[in-house]
């Protein structure tokens, strides 16, 4: 299923081994040659009840997905 990067970026990213909300795709690392997605990129953390972003951002290889549903993807990326 074909998606735009605008749709993609609307899920919200899920770690399937904790539960975790990891927040929404910020950006996408893409192999030119093919247009395949090599990893999905999402902020990092917040600090401080969530006002301020960690400048850290948190690259998912696409490996890991293990699921793309109707409004989260979701990944196994161990605790995190």
């Amino acid at each position: 299923m074909k998606q735009t990067f605008d749709e993609l970026c609307s899920k919200e990213v899920v770690n399937i081994c904790d539960g975790r909300k990891l927040g929404h795709i910020e950006d996408l690392c893409i192999e030119l040659s093919d247009g395949r997605i090599l990893s999905i990129i999402v902020p990092g953390r917040t600090k401080f009840f969530g006002l301020i972003r960690s400048e850290q951002e948190l690259v998912i290889p696409y490996c890991k997905i293990v699921k793309f549903g109707t409004d989260v993807i979701l990944v196994d990326i161990g605790p995190t």
